[in-house]
């Protein structure tokens, strides 16, 4: 083919809107091409709600083959291992070299440390999502033997508690282990940082009614069969260890060779375009943008896709790029497995019904754009 290629390297929330737009819009004589781990992305905010019983797994699911075939482009599952940015090639596990002109990554970021514990019984990380949920199932299968399962929750974000809440709600659902226990292992004094102080307290005081205890000030140095080892010294049992930790970037960044923050995530400029390579977007939780960096949080890299969409296609054209400009707050909606939600917006505070009913409804919205 003489034509130009576009080339996506992980299909997460920013990636696969760019699919999504290019199915109605695509460009003259540019092949649209996509390299992914899985034939299926998983939507986050619907994984809580899945976990808990109250979507189908399916419901959370974009079919990434599908999606790609609308949009007249070729989906390629393999991993990525080298990139040469002179040649513009990317160098696939199965051997084939991959020729782009334009390269936008998005392949997320993993919880940090999960890589250290990969070969301990009982021990599941929150990512890749597409496995989630069999995983931590056949673990909880394999544990079912014990009398009251211990399931620690490392990590004290709002990802974590919300996986908290909706697992002790699946588990309420399965009379044989209704009676185990759930703890949040915590770093902080708190769980779910960046929250206001009243939502934090509000969701402690949820925790706390549901019978899921926190452990504060609770750095995890050590996994082992049947226990966690807290700030090298206490240990604490554990049957199952789900990993729910902050954001650390994934092992392609490193093979790729490009310009990092302090952190090992891209570094991008405002552009969203590599800051050593402008033929190079970094989107999503893998890159950062260093003049205004953001959470690593699913909103961010859904408000960047249509600074992405613009700004490949005004590369291929010689048109000016826009700046992508992370906003400074943003409605948060927590999943709290009991038919409610609780919302946080500027100095709201609130946990109804009609909050979940609106999650749902903004959810759902969503992820249908990817399922037509």
């Amino acid at each position: 083919m003489t034509g130009r290629r576009i080339v996506l390297l992980g299909i997460g929330h920013t990636n696969a809107d760019f699919v999504r737009r290019w199915i109605d819009h695509p460009l003259p004589d540019v092949e649209l091409v996509c390299v992914s781990k899985f034939d299926q992305a998983t939507y986050s905010g619907m994984l809580p709600g899945t976990l808990g019983g109250q979507f189908r797994p399916d419901q959370m699911q974009i079919d990434l083959r599908r999606l790609v075939d609308d949009a007249g482009g070729r989906l390629i599952t393999d991993n990525v291992v080298a990139m040469d940015a002179t040649a513009k090639e990317l160098q696939l596990d199965g051997g084939d070299r991959l020729r782009y002109d334009v390269l936008s990554i998005g392949v997320g970021s993993i919880p940090a440390g999960c890589e250290n514990y990969t070969d301990v019984s009982g021990f599941v990380p929150i990512k890749p999502m597409q496995t989630f949920l069999s995983r931590l199932h056949q673990a909880l299968d394999l544990d079912r033997a014990a009398r009251t399962p211990s399931i620690a929750i490392v990590g004290g974000g709002v990802a974590s508690v919300e996986i908290a809440f909706c697992l002790d709600q699946w588990l309420r659902l399965r009379s044989s282990q209704s009676s185990a226990q759930l703890q949040i292992f915590c770093a902080d004094q708190h769980v779910a940082s960046g929250m206001s102080c009243q939502s934090v307290k509000r969701l402690e005081a949820l925790l706390a009614n549901r019978g899921i205890s926190v452990v504060p000030n609770a750095r995890v140095t050590d996994v082992q069969t049947g226990k966690v080892v807290v700030n090298d010294e206490n240990s604490f049992d554990a049957g199952i260890v789900v990993w729910a930790t902050g954001a650390a970037p994934p092992h392609v960044i490193r093979s790729l060779g490009l310009p990092t923050d302090s952190r090992g995530f891209i570094a991008t400029q405002k552009t969203l375009q590599s800051t050593g390579d402008p033929a190079v977007f970094g989107v999503g939780d893998c890159g950062t943008v260093v003049d205004s960096p953001h959470p690593k949080a699913g909103v961010y890299a859904v408000r960047q896709s249509p600074v992405l969409w613009h700004n490949i296609r005004a590369f291929l054209g010689g048109h000016t790029l826009k700046e992508f400009r992370p906003q400074s707050d943003f409605l948060k909606l927590l999943n709290t497995g009991d038919g409610k939600a609780l919302l946080e917006y500027h100095r709201w505070t609130i946990h109804f019904r009609w909050c979940l009913w609106l999650k749902n409804r903004i959810d759902r919205s969503f992820i249908r754009e990817f399922q037509r």
